[in-house]
């Protein structure tokens, strides 16, 4: 396998597996701790309730972005500071995330994965690469 086919579907890889773990995070949002509860939990962090609805919203439709593979590098990086929030907030746990409330090395380390995702793009599928490689590309750079 060629390296630009390997790095390709790696990025392809990547982008997907991030985007299922958004929707997974919205599905716990809504069917176990329920839209209200994450009101509450974001309030108990001193945060307006209202971010938790917001959170689960661009969870939900990010992940769902990423997985099409629709505009990856906005939508990772629009996502960016919902996982920075996320390392924020499970901060005072400790590193591991089996510590009780869950600590901060899971929401870290998908920070830089969700960075990792907009450097990459889509791979192949990728907008800027098509563009690059074909100068009579017409789309809009991603």
């Amino acid at each position: 396998m060629q390296s630009s086919r390997r790095i390709d579907t790696a990025a392809v890889l990547l982008r997907t597996t991030v985007g299922v773990m958004f929707v997974a995070h919205a599905a716990l949002k809504y069917f176990v701790f329920t839209l209200p509860g994450t009101w509450k939990f974001f309030e108990s962090l001193g945060l307006p309730g209202v971010l938790g609805y917001v959170t689960f919203a661009a969870e939900l439709l990010g992940g769902l972005l990423l997985i099409a593979g629709i505009r990856t590098r906005i939508v990772a990086l629009a996502l960016t500071p919902f996982l920075i929030g996320a390392t924020w907030a499970h901060a005072g746990n400790g590193w591991s995330f089996s510590a009780p409330n869950g600590g901060w090395e899971y929401p870290a380390f998908l920070t830089i994965a969700a960075i990792v995702t907009a450097l990459l793009g889509d791979g192949a599928r990728d907008e800027i690469a098509v563009a690059r490689s074909n100068p009579s590309f017409q789309g809009e750079p991603a």
